[in-house]
């Protein structure tokens, strides 16, 4: 596991994942950040058309970030994504049409600068020290939802303190839901994803904003009908390109119970 600092962040730092190569949620967000800083949770490419241009502004941005599972797949040139799913579910069938678009986008370039990408970063806000992440410290493509059992969270926190030392806070990604967690002095926050709805019904998107020790989530809206129209060119028509319209994604097995519609 590859560990890396961050730097201290004094203001209200942006926390997002999930760009999922949906290009028109990300310059969407860039407008939304303005000057603040920002760390991403991984998983820039993903279910959308443009894989190659998302990379390409993320990697322009500066913006910290750990690897995703889709950025450590591509970049080992790995015959699916990685993501988790159960063999035989949805997710997992409607991979087999995203993924493949998604790798032949990246180039030798940007799978070194995937390959290259922490498991971990490290920030220091205030007093209180947090680890990044993208799922989890055992497996970055294990899916911690709000309603999971607290002891599979403090796994998961035993496990990263092993590798990093004492944390206050922990950011991760890779659910797609935003949410935070409290667990006794420890905070798990969830930066959901910008380049897919959670699974609400509404087309806007989520990511976080940390200022001294609190959380707020904020919706972010962008040009869905330009996305979608990309998707659709593209010929990735599985059902993602829809879930950007109707704000629910087109596989539940994935999901707790409590967050089927």
């Amino acid at each position: 596991m590859k560990v890396q600092d961050f730097g201290r962040f004094d203001g209200p730092l942006v926390l997002f994942g999930g760009v999922y190569s949906n290009f028109q949620a990300l310059e969407a967000l860039i407008k939304a950040i303005g000057d603040r800083p920002a760390i991403c949770t991984g998983d820039v490419v993903a279910y959308c058309a443009d894989a190659s241009a998302s990379v390409a502004l993320v990697r322009q941005s500066g913006w910290p970030l750990v690897a995703g599972n889709c950025e450590r797949q591509i970049a080992d040139a790995a015959s699916d994504c990685g993501c988790g799913f159960g063999p035989g579910s949805t997710c997992e069938m409607l991979s087999r049409g995203w993924y493949p678009h998604a790798a032949a986008q990246i180039g030798p370039n940007d799978r070194a600068w995937m390959a290259a990408l922490p498991d971990i970063g490290i920030f220091q806000q205030g007093e209180r020290r947090y680890a990044v992440l993208h799922g989890g410290a055992t497996a970055n493509n294990r899916f911690l939802w709000p309603s999971t059992a607290a002891e599979d969270f403090e796994d998961e926190i035993n496990a990263l303190e092993a590798l990093t030392g004492q944390i206050d806070g922990i950011v991760a990604g890779h659910s797609g839901i935003a949410f935070q967690r409290r667990l006794g002095d420890y905070s798990w926050i969830n930066a959901g994803a910008v380049g897919m709805p959670p699974h609400d019904g509404r087309p806007e998107t989520r990511f976080a904003v940390l200022d001294r020790g609190d959380v707020t989530f904020e919706r972010l809206s962008y040009d869905v009908h330009a996305a979608i129209n990309a998707m659709q060119g593209a010929g990735l028509v599985q059902g993602y390109d829809v879930a950007l319209q109707i704000g629910l994604w087109p596989s539940e097995d994935i999901l707790p119970d409590e967050l089927r519609r």
